[in-house]
């Protein structure tokens, strides 16, 4: 198996199962400048926006931010959805030292179950990182659409 330089992408849709992907997006040279209240409201209102997908649960770190997000209308595929927000969060902000990696990962979840745990690893993160003491002081988190497996 080759080493990949960059994550593989393109999210395969089966009508019969749920779709429920896990994305992770990294600030531009892990610069922590995600966790507060400004932008995560433009986050919010962007993911709103962007109606291709929908965003359900999802934590803001100080320099990266994890999301379940599941396909809704029009359809796009998942790159070119995560492209448009971080273009318009970019924008909204209008400050050069505040950009995105170019990339980010993803993974489509099998079943509910591996999304319990990746939501409960995902609540944690502010935990481990010494940021709260416990996951539900974190401000910087919250759910827009309930995404039911």
């Amino acid at each position: 198996m080759a080493n990949r330089r960059k994550p593989a992408h393109g999210v395969w849709i089966d009508s019969d199962y749920p779709t429920i992907v896990f994305v992770t997006v990294c600030t531009e040279g892990r610069r922590a400048w995600l966790a507060n209240d400004a932008v995560h409201r433009m986050l919010r209102q962007a993911w709103g926006e962007a109606r291709a997908w929908v965003v359900g649960r999802y934590v803001l770190m100080p320099d990266h931010l994890h999301l379940f997000a599941a396909p809704g209308l029009p359809e796009l595929p998942l790159d070119n959805w995560v492209r448009y927000w971080k273009s318009q969060t970019r924008r909204a902000l209008g400050d050069p030292s505040r950009t995105w990696q170019t990339d980010h990962w993803d993974t489509r979840l099998r079943s509910g179950e591996s999304y319990e745990e990746k939501w409960w690893y995902v609540r944690n993160n502010p935990v481990r990182a010494g940021l709260v003491a416990h996951a539900e002081e974190w401000p910087h988190q919250g759910e827009l659409n309930p995404l039911a497996w």
